[in-house]
C-alpha cells in the first residue's frame, strides 16, 4: 500500500478492509512511511510501515 492509497480510506467515507499480518485493522494516524494501526481481534495497537499493510483484494 502507498502513502496515496492511505489518504484515500482515511478520507473516504466507503469501508476499505485493511491488513497487516493477515489481521484486519484500522488506521489510527500516519507519519511519514509509518502507520500506526489497531487490530480489529484485541486492543492492541502497533507501529507498522505503510507498505506493510494492504487490502486482501489487493494482496500481491
Amino acid at each position: 500500500m502507498d502513502l496515496d492509497r492511505i489518504n484515500f480510506i482515511l478520507n473516504n467515507e466507503e469501508k476499505c478492509d485493511v491488513y497487516f499480518d493477515d489481521r484486519l485493522v484500522w488506521i489510527q494516524g500516519v507519519n511519514n512511511d509509518v502507520a500506526k494501526v489497531g487490530f480489529v481481534d484485541n486492543f492492541e495497537e502497533k507501529d507498522v510501515y505503510i507498505k506493510d499493510l494492504y487490502e486482501r483484494n489487493l494482496k500481491n
